[in-house]
Formats: structure tokens, sequence, C-alpha cells
């Protein structure tokens, strides 16, 4: 029992031994890195905004006087020429002042021609000199105020005829009618709107631009139009107008673009999309957004030395793009890591992958 438990004490202690004597092997912290070289240059970039088809020249229609509407000729999405009757409204009143201007022009007329011969009778007479040069002035300032009120009767009756006609609203111009807010019945006052008509010819595309775009929009800049319901038909188009106000509600600002070919089959009211391509001038460089290496306040990026070692530098973010940032603070030819930012320590030993280089 003695030997047993002797032989026992002695293999453990060879195998101790054994196992103390191994060396030790070395532990690689050299790990494989995805890398992008920096380049400054301008950059190209693309903004884009969905459209709705205009019109370039609409009109809202309206009475020039008040009053009851009779009727409406047209309905939404009618095409109409110029000098048709769109809606009409109740003329009586109207009719019964135009009666009483007539009257007052009948009764200026008869008042006028009394005094014309008054003053022809007044002036034989002062030329017989039967009567004085004071009676003929009166009789010739009396002619003058018959006169005076006659054109002003004329006057009143040819504004009396004017509402009249006013009680039909006639279109100035052919086109498509886009909306109608007046309806039979409906006690309508001079100048509010009853319909909206688009006129026939040039059509354009409006858009809302966010406040942060535009200013790199300007009056003139091209832009590449394509319409969904035309199968991406492509024509070129140029900003015409930009609003010089921001909607107050959506806070963006709307930008005209009119076409430099109309397509056959456009229609009114189609879905478009612009595309403009921005050069803001500015030199920097592009990283993508895993490149950023964020601590407290300082953003920063992982740069590869010549001695394959990774060490952190700081960089001043310009814009951010969807899936890419725009920096400057770098050296052109720069190796940054653009992936497992925040595995990395600084002095790490990297390995780049296949197809890239320092």
């Amino acid at each position: 029992m003695k030997y047993k438990v002797l032989w026992i004490f002695l293999l453990l202690s060879i195998f101790l031994v054994t196992g103390c004597g191994k060396d030790e092997q070395a532990v690689d912290n050299c790990v494989y890195v995805k890398t992008q070289k920096v380049i400054y240059g301008n950059h190209d970039s693309e903004d884009s905004y969905a459209g709705t088809v205009k019109g370039r020249y609409e009109s809202n229609l309206s009475f020039q006087v008040s009053g009851k509407i009779l009727s409406r000729n047209v309905n939404v999405g009618d095409s109409v020429s110029a000098g048709d009757v769109l809606m009409s409204i109740d003329a009586r009143d109207i009719q019964q002042n135009l009666n009483v201007f007539e009257a007052q022009v009948q009764s200026a007329k008869s008042q006028l021609d009394l005094a014309q011969t008054t003053l022809a009778r007044y002036e034989k007479l002062y030329a017989a000199s039967a009567v004085s040069a004071q009676e003929l002035d009166q009789y010739k300032n009396s002619y003058k105020n018959a006169l005076a009120a006659y054109n002003q009767a004329i006057a009143q009756r040819e504004q009396g005829q004017n509402a009249l006609d006013y009680t039909q609203l006639i279109a100035d111009n052919s086109g498509v009618i886009s909306a109608i807010s007046g309806e039979v019945g409906q006690v309508v006052s001079a100048g509010q709107t009853v319909a909206t008509i688009v006129q026939d010819g040039d059509r354009e595309i409006e858009i809302s631009v966010p406040e942060n775009k535009i200013q790199s929009i300007s009056t003139g800049q091209s832009a590449l139009v394509t319409f969904w319901a035309l199968n991406n038909v492509e024509v070129m188009g140029a900003v015409r107008e930009i609003a010089p106000i921001a909607d107050p509600v959506a806070r963006t600002y709307k930008v005209r673009i009119s076409l430099s070919q109309l397509p056959a089959d456009i229609q009114l009211g189609m879905t478009a999309n612009i595309v403009f391509s921005v050069n803001d001038g500015l030199n920097y460089a592009v990283l993508p957004l895993s490149a950023l290496y964020q601590i407290e306040n300082k953003t920063q990026v992982w740069v590869v030395n010549s001695e394959n070692k990774v060490e952190l530098k700081d960089i001043k973010v310009n814009a951010f793009g969807k899936n890419d940032v725009e920096v400057t603070g770098l050296n052109e030819g720069d190796v940054v890591v653009t992936a497992g930012v925040h595995k990395l320590f600084a002095g790490q030993d990297v390995k780049l992958l296949d197809g890239d280089a320092l």
C-alpha cells in the first residue's frame, strides 16, 4: 500500500514537470480590416422630388356683381372655349336698376332739349337787344347743367348695362375646368371665386422643396423630368419660378418647372419625378457612415499608418447622406477603416483585406 502511494506521487510529479516545460504560444492580435483611401474632390449628387403636372396659367373666375346662382353649365374636367357661358346669376334686380337708369336718361334728355330751345330763343332776343347779357348767361349755364346731367344719366345707364352683362360668367380663354366652388342656389358676392380654369397651352411641374434644400435650387437650373404614367418618359425641364415665401403649414417652397418639350399624352394632375444634379463646388472626401467613431462630442476615424497600425484622427463632418458622409480633416491618400471601428484599439496591428492597399 505504501509503495502504491509512492508510485502515484512520483507519476504526478513527472506530469507536472513535463507540463511546465512547454513553450507558451504567442497570441496574435492582428486583425483584418476593410478600408478605403481618402480622395478629395468635387462630388456630384442628385436631389429627387415628386411633383404634379399643372397648367402654367390658371385663372380663378368670379362674378363682378353679387347675386344668387341660377345655373351652372360646366363640371370639373370639362373643356371650354373662350366665350362659353359657365354660370349665371339672378338678373332681376339688376334689370330693374337698368330700367331706372334708362328712365333717367329720358328725363335728362327732355331737360336738355328744353334748355337748348330756351337758349336759342334768348340768343335771338339778345341779338335784338331785347334782353341783357346777364340773362343770356343764365340760360347758357342752364343748358350746360342739363347737358352734364344728360351725360351722367347715360354713364349710369352704361354701368347698369355692364352689370346686367356681368350676371353671366363667361370664359375668357379656352381651357379645362379644374375646380368649381359655386353651386346653383348659392348667393355669391362680387369677386368670390366660383370656378378655376387651366388655360390651354404650356404645362409645368410643381414641386415642394424643404427649407434646407431651397438654397441649392436657382431659376433657370436644369432638371430631368420623368412621368410614372407614361412609362417613365424623360424630358428636360428648367426652374421657372421659386416661391419667395414658404408654405405656412408645410414649411416648404413651391417651385415651378417648365418643360422643354410637352409629351403627347401628358394630363393635368399626373405624377412626375424631378431630379436635380447638384455640385456644391466644395472640396471634401466621402466616407461610409460605418467609418465614423464617436467619442463624446468628437467625431473621429481609424487611420492605418505606414506600420499597419491604427490610430484615431479627428475629422469635421460637412453633411450627411443616406449611407455616406462628407468630411474634411484627412490627408489625401489616408487609409481609413470603414467597418468594425468599435472593436479596434490605438496601436493595434491590422491587415488589409484583399483588394485594399496602403
